[in-house]
């Protein structure tokens, strides 16, 4: 598939995402023939009954280990699959929750499922953090708009700006660019009915080569249940956002939009925002085996940077933006318009999946100068997916390729005031990624499988310099690994599972890892992008889950044993450019779980009221490996102990209440040589709404009630001085509150 160019105005997309919107508030999908009626509503139960306390999603363990999560979805009727609603046929591309966490527990090693009901309707929902918060392994931070520092197993801790080594896909197609980086302006958390997030070499089925892994956003079909919705949510600095979603089916076809136009001030100065969101998917059932469905999504961002600031301004006034971002009007406005199809086919026991990719995004980014890009991505992949008994043994083989490639044409301007100046450098980048795998789980016993696969991957990055004053030069850097992995899945009864692998993690550089010439500093290294090498990890991994009715947990340890990690070693007026370290250790806890630690307080029967505690915590041990500048030094950018709780009253009729907090207990370093901390932190909150599973929901959320100030992330340099402006403060007390309403 070629690239392609999408021309759409700023006034455009925002007027399409807009009457959209309007046009979900007031005609429901209608059936093809127009002499046909109306299509009833697609329920779980029979359409306008209520579901009672047995049947509703439970929401008894909020967000707690993967397992629970997904209990807490729908739960289908015996003609149905799954979250599918009661439509005669299922969508046989797009799996239910309840299917995707078969699948996802297929894997021997960290894995985890969110589906939309564990933070929906009970928070505002505004970012990435919202939905990983109780993830443990995953750190999430908010910066400003939806800009968030994300970090998996510490992946990335170097990257300073948008996201690096963890690869980010919607409805399984790329959302990173071409070249590996990655943004969170085109995530709507209020689009997708589960989140599935792979850690580390357990993303191998993507593709993904990255230490972080991958996580991937899956949107409702016209057959999942409640096709149809409106919601309202609004709060502290000015926060608004109206959402709505219409679907439904009508024998093969099928069809789902969502859209939500959203602004806010933000919490800090400079850092208003505003966004349209649109995603659209129609499925079409050649056969009861075979499926294809189109996609499309379409982003219009706009964001303003308040940007990072000295350690005691971020924690004595908080809401003070950085002086020159506030002087040159520091921005980061992104338009995308991405267009996919995926088919599906079913022969017995095995199912395989293709289709092909376009995407077209414009970056408008004035920041140190005024960055104008234009990406071009497109690609195709393909898998297969055999399950079968052989002789006597389950058999279950996965495989596939993926090709992601593109240009970007890179073009650079002074940055005066917010507007273009002149001309700094135009360059064209074209990168390239080739990827295969393969994976084969034998059961050997009935309930233990020996897991053995392998990755390959082919990339290219090259660079043609048609014009530079930044001191460009061009370049060309191929790449060829292999990422082999094994290990054990034992399934100790239906509920509990232990698992351990070893694995192998590749991570090609992005063009933002280019590190031009520092023509205007010799005394650096001149360190040009094609110099760059690939980081390679091994990693070796333990752990156990389990759900059961009252309570669930999971436990993961591993040590990653890295070379070449992409790492801050120089900086420059301020910057830090990233090239590779000689050997360094990541290893860590991830832990979760969930209880019903009190029952029966005024309520008994087969729906007692609760109290539930739910826990999330990781423990991050990442440093040095005798490193000949910086010893055995902890790597900065990520705390070594974080901490989710929350403590939630349940009554069988909906309503819950209770209070959550975060806390880092221990500063962390933001600079390799170990000279300067954050702080330690610690912050509560309250929530209080009602879910009974129906049609209605509707919550008020206290955040930070304290008004404690804090740094939530910082950024990272290799020497940092007091006055080193790296750190991005958390935000103030802030109130929010929405309705839903489904049907």
């Amino acid at each position: 598939m070629g690239s392609f160019t999408v021309t759409s105005s700023l006034r455009g997309l925002r007027a399409c995402a807009l009457a959209s919107v309007a046009l979900m508030l007031s005609t429901p999908l209608k059936a093809q023939s127009s002499g046909q009626k109306q299509l009833p509503p697609v329920t779980v139960e029979a359409p306008k009954q209520k579901r009672n306390a047995a049947s509703r999603p439970s929401r008894d363990i909020v967000r707690s280990s993967q397992a629970e999560r997904a209990r807490r979805a729908p739960t289908a009727p015996a003609q149905a699959v799954g979250d599918q609603g009661g439509a005669s046929r299922a969508a046989l591309g797009v799996l239910s929750a309840q299917q995707a966490l078969k699948e996802i527990n297929n894997t021997p090693g960290g894995v985890a499922l969110v589906p939309a009901e564990a933070y929906r309707n009970s928070t505002v929902a505004n970012t990435i953090k919202d939905i990983l918060d109780y993830v443990p392994g995953v750190f999430a931070q908010p910066k400003w708009g939806d800009d968030t520092r994300l970090s998996i197993r510490g992946s990335g801790l170097s990257r300073n700006f948008h996201l690096r080594g963890i690869q980010l896909y919607m409805d399984g197609i790329p959302i990173n660019t071409s070249d590996g980086y990655g943004d969170f302006q085109e995530i709507d958390p209020t689009a997708y009915k589960y989140v599935e997030v792979y850690k580390g070499g357990n993303a191998l089925q993507f593709g993904a080569n990255s230490l972080g892994g991958a996580i991937n956003f899956v949107t409702p079909t016209g057959r999942d249940a409640y096709p149809n919705g409106v919601s309202v949510d609004f709060g502290a600095f000015n926060t608004k956002r109206l959402q709505a979603n219409v679907g439904g089916a009508n024998g093969p076809w099928d069809g789902f939009v969502t859209a939500a136009t959203q602004a806010s001030d933000g919490f800090r100065d400079h850092s208003f925002g505003s966004s349209n969101k649109l995603s659209a998917n129609v499925g079409y059932q050649i056969s009861p085996d075979v499926e294809t469905r189109f996609y499309l999504n379409a982003n219009e961002v706009r964001q303003r940077i308040p940007g990072s600031i000295d350690r005691t301004t971020a924690l004595t006034s908080p809401t003070t933006p950085a002086a020159i971002n506030v002087a040159n009007d520091w921005q980061r406005n992104i338009d995308t318009v991405r267009v996919a199809n995926k088919t599906t086919i079913r022969i017995e026991d095995t199912k395989v999946e293709f289709g092909a990719f376009g995407v077209d995004r414009h970056l408008m980014h004035p920041i140190f100068q005024w960055l104008d890009y234009h990406y071009k991505d497109y690609g195709g992949f393909a898998k297969v997916t055999d399950d079968r008994v052989i002789g006597d043994y389950r058999n279950r083989f996965v495989a596939g390729f993926n090709i992601l490639n593109g240009t970007i044409d890179a073009q650079q301007f002074v940055n005066i005031g917010g507007f273009k100046g002149a001309q700094t450098s135009a360059l064209l980048q074209k990168p390239e990624n080739y990827s295969a795998f393969a994976e084969n789980s034998l059961y050997f016993l009935p309930n233990v499988a020996f897991v053995a696969g392998t990755q390959y991957l082919f990339a290219v990055r090259d660079q043609q310099v048609n014009f530079s004053t930044n001191g460009d030069v061009n370049g060309r850097s191929t790449f060829s690994l292999w990422s082999p992995k094994t290990g054990l899945l034992w399934q100790v009864d239906p509920t509990w599972q232990v698992f351990g692998n070893i694995s192998r993690s590749a991570e090609v550089p992005s063009f933002g890892e280019s590190v031009s010439p520092n023509f205007l500093n010799p005394a650096l290294p001149n360190i040009p992008f094609f110099s760059i090498k690939p980081q390679t990890a091994t990693t070796f991994e333990v752990g156990t889950r389990m759900q059961r009715p009252d309570y669930a947990w999971e436990v993961t340890l591993y040590r990653s044993q890295i070379n070449d990690e992409l790492l801050c070693l120089y900086s420059a007026f301020g910057n830090c450019n990233v090239t590779n370290a000689n050997k360094t250790i990541h290893q860590g806890i991830e832990a979760g779980a969930g209880a019903a630690i009190i029952r029966d307080l005024f309520v008994s029967g087969p729906a007692p009221d609760k109290i539930w505690l739910n826990v999330a915590y990781t423990l991050n041990d990442f440093r040095f490996d005798n490193d000949p500048v910086f010893g055995n030094n902890i790597l900065p950018g990520a705390p070594r102990h974080f901490i989710r709780a929350e403590l939630l009253y349940k009554h069988p009729n909906g309503i819950y209440f209770g209070p959550n907090f975060e806390w880092v207990p221990q500063a962390y370093y933001v600079d390799s040589a170990n000279k300067l901390i954050t702080s330690a932190y610690a912050i509560w909150g309250f929530k209080v709404g009602v879910d009974n599973g129906g049609p209605f929901t509707g919550y008020i959320e206290a955040r930070n009630i304290a008004n404690k100030a804090y740094i939530a992330s910082a950024s990272i340099i290799d020497r940092a001085t007091p006055t080193s402006p790296l750190f991005e403060p958390g935000t103030g007390r802030a109130i929010y509150a929405g309705v839903r309403y489904r049907w």
